[in-house]
């Protein structure tokens, strides 16, 4: 068949775009930027790449008419913009009409479960663009509502992870009680293909969940019990939903809008109505809320994470159109320049360039860097816990703790980064690997800053004594990370800009 996909660099897209592709069907994946998408080399063959904005209708134009089924997984859960009830229909409208266009047979959507009578405003809004994507009278709608998603990189298995691995003893409000059905990612992937141009599920919509009942509360001890550690949960009833999210947010790697939204969520039991259960028309065995944990920890540990959370632009602050500083400006901008010569194989440093951030770490002062995230977080940023997405793989588009990935061509050997942490002004971090005559090879590392007002400079010039410090100390520890013999280091004449 030939299949659109939407949400193809999201959590759920990025999962299931191989396996459309295994299975034959040649698939068009929707973004909003071409520039920050990255296909892998063994699926090109049997992916179209289109450039669209939802809310833009007239973009939708350019899509293809000719599509047999369709894919809307689209949301705004993680967004920023307070009026995302009425934008997340508006896309769902608009989605719908160009469907109307077309020669779409079925539209698949993946929704959340919602069964309560008093809904949150996510779930509500998950109902409202069920209701919108009807409206394409030629396509019939197949619906999978959700509990949560346990997975690795998945925004509930890393917050429920966070909180786990931080916090011996937590006092946690009284929605640890409420209860819900989550279901891994696995058999996610499992019911997204089997109602994939299934008569019995054309027009029909479905509870999907796991065998385990939980709540919150035994989720978390469960995945203690997993990782071998022993946690005191203490539930009060004082915690305001505001202060349950600003609690959420301080202690794990999500965002404030995204905290914001679960903790809303959390009142309501996410259930599978046994009514709406899809068990009697693709019957599978899911498996069970531990090993969906299990299986999600050995896909970290054996570096297997396909997509995250922190993917997608919605976790952090950056503007939809940040490819465009995919060149670092030439003029107006303050820098911290630093080169060193070097003689041992450059592979071996461009992989420790690779390895920045994370669990490795900016190889100077750590501390200082974990104090900048922290101070990140309190002004609504999102610090550095993100983390990223592999220990060693990097794509554009990543996440990388405060920054996010422009380049990363192992080929020219140069990575660029841009940061998204809070700032009076625009930032970039680059490494280069030249060649020099002799047979060395000079590390290049620039630090670039464009400030906003005098507020900018002031902040620039107040961090020229740390800069000093970290930024010689960086470089020096990139080049000698991992030598088992001290290397022979100097200086190297600054390159020209480009």
């Amino acid at each position: 068949m030939t299949i659109l996909l939407t949400g193809a660099n999201g959590y759920i897209g990025q999962r299931l775009l191989p396996l459309l592709v295994e299975a034959g069907h040649h698939v068009i994946c929707v973004v909003r930027d071409a520039r920050r998408y990255e296909l892998p080399e063994r699926l090109r063959a049997h992916v179209t790449v289109a450039q669209a904005d939802l809310l833009k209708p007239d973009s939708l134009a350019e899509l293809p008419p000719d599509i047999e089924a369709a894919y809307y997984l689209v949301h705004s859960m993680s967004g920023h913009n307070k009026d995302f009830f009425r934008l997340e229909q508006e896309s769902a409208r608009n989605f719908a009409a160009y469907l109307n266009r077309s020669s779409c047979r079925q539209i698949i959507y993946l929704s959340g479960i919602a069964n309560d009578r008093a809904l949150s405003v996510h779930l509500r809004s998950r109902k409202a663009v069920e209701k919108e994507l009807r409206q394409a009278e030629k396509a019939a709608l197949t619906v999978l509502r959700a509990s949560i998603i346990i997975g690795s990189g998945s925004a509930s298995f890393e917050i429920i992870r966070d909180l786990v691995d931080k916090l011996p003893m937590m006092v946690t409000p009284r929605w640890l009680n409420s209860r819900c059905q989550p279901i891994g990612i696995r058999d996610v992937m499992h019911y997204l293909q089997a109602v994939l141009d299934n008569p019995a599920c054309l027009g029909q919509s479905f509870d999907i969940g796991g065998p385990d009942v939980l709540t919150y509360r035994q989720m978390l001890l469960g995945l203690a019990e997993v990782r071998g550690l022993r946690r005191y949960i203490v539930t009060v009833p004082v915690l305001t939903p505001r202060l349950s999210s600003w609690w959420l947010y301080l202690v794990t790697s999500t965002t404030f809008s995204l905290a914001q939204s679960l903790v809303e969520s959390l009142r309501n039991d996410t259930i599978v109505n046994p009514r709406r259960s899809i068990g009697a028309v693709v019957p599978h065995a899911c498996m069970s809320y531990r090993a969906a944990v299990e299986l999600a920890f050995q896909r970290i540990e054996q570096n297997e994470v396909v997509s995250s959370w922190s993917d997608a632009l919605s976790s952090g602050v950056m503007p939809q159109g940040y490819m465009d500083h995919i060149q670092i400006p030439q003029h107006g901008l303050l820098q911290d320049r630093q080169t060193l010569r070097f003689t041992r194989p450059p592979q071996e440093v461009l992989r420790n360039v690779w390895a920045i951030g994370g669990e490795r770490g900016w190889y100077k002062v750590d501390w200082l860097w974990r104090v900048r995230g922290l101070l990140d977080k309190l002004v609504g940023g999102v610090g550095l816990r993100r983390g990223r997405r592999s220990a060693t793989k990097l794509r554009a588009g990543d996440p990388l703790d405060f920054w996010r990935v422009l380049v990363a061509d192992k080929a020219s050997r140069r990575l660029l980064l841009y940061a998204e942490m809070k700032l009076p002004g625009e930032a970039w971090l680059q490494f280069r690997i030249l060649d020099n005559p002799d047979g060395s090879h000079t590390l290049e590392q620039l630090a670039a800053f464009r400030p906003h007002g005098l507020a900018g400079r002031l902040y620039w010039y107040s961090l020229v004594p740390f800069h000093f410090v970290i930024f010689k100390g960086m470089i020096e520890n990139i080049v000698q990370y991992g030598a088992t013999v001290p290397l022979p280091l100097s200086s190297a004449p600054t390159p020209a800009p480009g």
